[in-house]
């Protein structure tokens, strides 16, 4: 039976930010053991589409209230739109990562969904990044008391907690793949050298690791 890795979608969430971790979670080809990951969509409900900032419907396969720590590998959380202006569109999002966290599951939050877990304080014990650490001042966070828990890197894993700038999508799916054991090490840093500097021989190196097994 695979794992499940749950991925929030809502109306306009980035959808490219999540896109290569989703993808390499999906793509048995390459991975430590082929076909033990899947990806299920998570929206507030599950009976309406959303459509994500690029336009493209999205029909969640469950609702927040369908989901428990024990039934999840990890929960990414997008960014996208109302994380900064509509705190509250988000807060069963942010009270089911709470959840994770408290039960020792993984949490990924990227761009925006980091200024919600710096609101409601899921930051303040655990290193993290985000856009710019005056973003996460800057936007009313009433409960964010981490800064010095700021690392300024593209991505940062701690104790279970992925966060990254939404300029690091790459980063972001090397730090879940890497929580995850979804590759092997050679494998990993082979597929981040395909797509963050574009060396098409590190897809050979992937290939080779692969077959080494």
């Amino acid at each position: 039976m695979p794992r499940t890795v749950h991925l929030y979608v809502f109306e306009g969430y980035a959808d490219w930010e999540p896109a290569f971790a989703v993808a390499g979670l999906n793509q048995p080809q390459f991975q430590r053991e082929p076909g033990a990951w899947q990806v299920r969509t998570v929206g507030v409900g599950r009976s309406a589409v959303v459509r994500s900032m690029g336009g493209v419907a999205v029909l969640p396969d469950l609702a927040l209230d369908d989901i428990r720590p024990e039934d999840s590998a990890l929960l990414i959380l997008p960014g996208g739109r109302g994380w900064e202006d509509e705190p509250h569109a988000h807060l069963p999002a942010l009270e089911r990562a709470a959840a994770w966290l408290q039960a020792g599951v993984p949490v990924a939050a990227i761009c925006g969904a980091t200024a919600g877990l710096a609101r409601i304080g899921a930051l303040d014990g655990r290193l993290h990044t985000s856009n710019a650490l005056s973003y996460l001042k800057g936007v009313k966070q009433e409960g964010y008391a981490g800064s010095d828990r700021y690392d300024d890197r593209p991505a940062v894993r701690d104790r279970g907690l992925i966060t990254a700038g939404g300029m690091a999508p790459i980063e972001f799916a090397r730090e879940i793949f890497a929580e995850l054991g979804v590759y092997e090490a050679e494998v990993l840093e082979a597929w981040y050298r395909l797509y963050k500097e574009g060396d098409a021989g590190s897809f050979m190196k992937m290939a080779q690791a692969g077959a080494g097994r």
